[in-house]
């Protein structure tokens, strides 16, 4: 039995909340209706906050990032070691990994794996770049710290093939992080360990 709404604009809101990932139409409607009662100036900002990161988010030039500028702040940071670069999926990666403390060097966002089930090949990821900052130089260590998945792991092999004529260590964060298990969601601790202990990919 569909959901009754007292009103049309309500039912639009609770609609445009439920297509958000992970959020049901009960819970649409009790964040709908927590809107309602507060006052508009927390509506005004709250949809304003959204506006903004749609239409003024950009991504960084180098390693395509979030950031509010032309080039993210750990690309534009001196004191990072930019001879290290380590490719992640997404932007989620990079905050779990920031969040252990235990890596001072660069990144790369790939923006996905390839999984030929959803269509994504080779060519929708930022592969190329990475390899053209490879090929520039100045890169001694590429590591991958994609999911520990099937789809994790053949994008891991596309990219060390892909690297593999130019003269680059190529190494993968250690098996810490469990089979199947997706780097956002490793603990701190593990994830740390992880990139600290991290092998050659051809070993």
């Amino acid at each position: 039995m569909n959901q009754r709404y007292p009103s049309v604009l309500l039912e639009n809101a609770v609609n445009e909340l439920a297509s958000l990932p992970g959020v049901g139409r009960k819970t649409a409607l009790r964040l709908a209706l927590y809107m309602l009662r507060r006052d508009t100036g927390f509506t005004d900002n709250f949809a304003a906050a959204l506006v903004a990161l749609r239409k003024n988010v950009k991504y960084c030039k180098v390693c395509h990032n979030i950031c509010d500028d032309e080039m993210c702040g750990i690309c534009a940071d001196p004191r990072r070691d930019h001879s290290l670069i380590c490719v992640v999926e997404n932007i989620k990666e990079v905050m779990a990994i920031e969040n252990t403390g235990q890596f001072r060097g660069i990144y790369h966002v790939l923006g996905g794996i390839i999984s030929p089930m959803d269509g994504i090949g080779p060519n929708d990821l930022e592969i190329e770049s990475l390899a053209k900052r490879v090929a520039d130089g100045g890169i001694s260590e590429v590591i991958l710290a994609l999911s520990t998945t099937m789809e994790g792991d053949t994008t891991n092999f596309f990219i060390y093939r892909k690297l593999s004529p130019y003269d680059v260590k190529v190494s993968l964060i250690a098996r810490g992080v469990s089979i199947g298990d997706e780097i956002e969601y490793a603990d701190e601790i593990t994830l740390g360990r992880s990139i600290m202990n991290r092998t050659n990919f051809n070993g």
